[in-house]
């Protein structure tokens, strides 16, 4: 039996579900992990080693030995190791291995706050607060391209606007884990919502979870 309270929260790219997350993991004192992350640290060192990103077994591997303490966002946000995330996010035997670490990671006191694509439905579908976090594509592509010109780097609206699309497309139309809410979950719709607002929400139904609990 585990004594920790896991919250787990989905939905699609730049809906605001990582800043969302990390707010709540602060104000509960709980453990935060961003499963998208640690695909990323597999691809990562996948590109470090030299190593082939097409190799189901090699990447599996890899896996198994990727630590989730202390995942760097700042390094692992870079694109082009996105991109590889991407490729091996579709291989079952590598979804297993980071499914069984990240249900490891959950298990921790005194509490949870785990997001990604398939937290609800797949990794902690016993979670007893699950979150979906979603806004209209048009609005996720302006902030991803705000918070690209905010970093300085140069951006297109419509470049990024597709981007959105084809990500959302894949990460639903996957056949392993597809990106959809759990049956359970509580919908946050952040497309004219601020982050204060959709967190005071999250709050209200975690609140009235742990008095349950």
């Amino acid at each position: 039996m585990t004594t920790s309270f896991i919250i787990a929260i989905d939905g699609p790219a730049a809906a605001g579900k990582g800043t969302l997350s990390r707010l709540i993991a602060a104000h509960y004192g709980f453990h935060h992990l961003d499963t998208g992350l640690t695909y990323r640290a597999v691809a990562k060192a996948l590109l470090d080693a030299g190593l082939p990103l097409d190799d189901e077994a090699v990447a599996e591997r890899t896996a198994l030995d990727i630590e989730l303490a202390g995942l760097d966002r700042t390094v692992l946000a870079q694109h082009h190791i996105g991109e590889a995330a991407s490729k091996i996010a579709v291989m079952p035997a590598v979804r297993r291995a980071l499914v069984a670490a990240q249900r490891k990671f959950a298990a921790k006191a005194p509490g949870t706050v785990l997001d990604g694509r398939d937290i609800g439905t797949v990794v902690c579908p016993d979670a007893p607060v699950k979150l979906y976090v979603t806004a209209s594509p048009d609005v996720r592509a302006r902030r991803r391209y705000d918070e690209i010109v905010a970093g300085g780097a140069p951006a297109d609206f419509d470049a990024v606007f597709a981007d959105v699309k084809k990500r959302d497309e894949r990460d639903m139309g996957r056949a392993d884990s597809p990106l959809k809410p759990a049956d359970d979950a509580h919908l946050l719709d952040t497309s004219e919502m601020s982050i204060d607002a959709a967190f005071r929400a999250a709050c209200e139904l975690i609140d009235a979870a742990l008095k349950k609990d």
